[in-house]
């Protein structure tokens, strides 16, 4: 058996591998060792709306509960309110039931230790080293967790203010967003694809509390249709709805709102790397920028390198994965990070990526400078790439072989500033991705269809 947690917690096909006998696995294992040494320890438990999470959370709580921990059932939240409200509630952990942009027979179990940060490998592995060994902890009489309402967290030490009800965990999501963003949008029109997701009420919520006019679109979550053709994954519904209306633009949100893509009030498409380089150029006029240093993965385009370098601001990179950006946002204790993909993270005010808190950034940047966001994005001039997915029996060896490696420094000596090559092996797949940019477009191809080849001989 492989390792059980991926790149962002354990995601299967629902009641198939991921079943309620691994969620319950997967949760006990994991109280038992974020909750050693507390007294009263409690658990943040948020879904999106898929109709297996009602399952598997039954069977989250219930690992939670037979391992002695309280939980405390937020809802249908997004994923970054479920790790905001972890640390906000002195929660010893937090687990979010999402498979994120995944189509609905999917789901997953994302967990957040104290404070609501994501697992690192080695407590990843204490967990499924314990699922192995079969032996949980189990308490019994008053040693059991119990399922709390809001009241009876407090009763049982969590920090949760006397003016919220269960329901009131939501309206402190949103009030946390607008004193986040620290913008009036008043005059500001927005499309929200809620992608039928965790944010459909949180996320227009939390634009019209700043003040937007709201068009939200794709936010009658049934069950079964998260994600289906809509959010950010399928930008076609925004970026007309966003032409038909007149808006000023368009968001759209993934299943469990940790990432945004944004539309201009043409319906351009504006990526995670604009979005990024908009934010780190207002946080650094703000001496917010901690560093003048921007973190993203080694996808985003080169474009953004050389709209940062013009910016005054350091831009390093990681492996793929918001974990890793995470990571290095905390060894530098740096404040802006993300994906091209739509993850933007802000770490004052976050532990994870936020879409709807990308949004409000993203818009807060168009109504203090009075400027419409195609404008704003025109900083960011993006560089053609190519991609190319090369089918191969032994994805590490190859990317080490010493001919592979020849060619890779033979295309890089071609392209010398004008761009750039990338060769990773699929983190799921026996595939070496093999990615050229360059400033010609026909140079890039070539290069990367002769890199295939090379990739494919070996």
């Amino acid at each position: 058996m492989g390792r059980l947690f991926g790149t962002d917690g354990v995601r299967g096909l629902a009641n198939d591998s991921l079943s309620p006998e691994l969620a319950l696995a997967v949760s006990g294992a994991a109280a038992q060792i974020l909750s050693r040494g507390k007294k009263r320890a409690l658990a943040v438990v948020g879904r999106d709306p898929r109709a297996s999470g009602e399952m598997l959370e039954a069977a989250v709580t219930a690992g939670l509960t037979a391992a002695g921990v309280n939980v405390l059932s937020v809802g249908v939240l997004p994923t970054p309110a479920v790790a905001y409200l972890t640390g906000l509630y002195d929660a010893c952990l937090g687990v979010m039931i999402s498979a994120s942009h995944n189509p609905m027979p999917d789901n997953g179990i994302k967990i957040f230790a104290a404070g609501g940060h994501k697992l690192d490998d080695a407590v990843e592995d204490r967990i499924e080293a314990l699922i192995d060994e079969r032996t949980p902890h189990r308490p019994t009489g008053a040693g059991i967790g119990r399922v709390l309402n809001a009241a009876g967290a407090r009763d049982h030490g969590a920090n949760i203010p006397d003016r919220y009800s269960l329901e009131g965990t939501h309206e402190r999501y949103v009030e946390h967003l607008v004193e986040a963003a620290g913008q009036d949008l008043t005059g500001l029109t927005v499309v929200l694809d809620c992608a039928h997701g965790a944010a459909s009420e949180v996320g227009p919520a939390a634009f019209r509390e700043a003040g937007a006019t709201v068009i939200a679109i794709n936010a009658e979550p049934d069950g079964l249709n998260i994600n289906d053709g809509c959010g950010s994954t399928h930008l076609e519904q925004v970026q007309a709805a966003v032409v038909e209306h007149g808006a000023d633009l368009g968001l759209a949100l993934d299943g469990d709102a940790d990432r945004c893509l944004a539309v201009d009030a043409r319906g351009t498409i504006v990526d995670g790397d604009a979005i990024m380089a908009i934010i780190a150029i207002a946080m650094r006029e703000a001496g917010e920028l901690l560093e003048d240093t921007l973190v993203a993965t080694v996808m985003s385009n080169l474009g953004l390198h050389i709209a940062m370098r013009e910016a005054g601001i350091t831009l390093r990179t990681t492996a793929v994965g918001d974990r890793y950006v995470l990571e290095e946002l905390r060894r530098g204790k740096y404040t802006l990070g993300g994906e091209q993909s739509g993850h933007t993270v802000l770490p004052r005010f976050g532990t994870t990526g936020d879409g709807i808190l990308t949004g409000l950034k993203l818009m807060a940047r168009m109504a203090q400078t009075r400027r419409e966001l195609s404008d704003l994005a025109a900083v960011l001039t993006t560089v053609p790439q190519v991609l190319v997915n090369v089918p191969v029996t032994d994805k590490s060896l190859v990317a080490r072989a010493p001919e592979v490696l020849d060619a890779v420094r033979e295309a890089e000596r071609i392209l010398g500033d004008s761009g750039r090559v990338l060769l990773r092996p699929s983190g799921t797949e026996q595939l070496v991705r093999v990615m050229v940019e360059a400033t010609d477009p026909v140079q890039a191809r070539q290069l990367a269809d002769d890199l295939a080849k090379r990739v494919a001989s070996v």
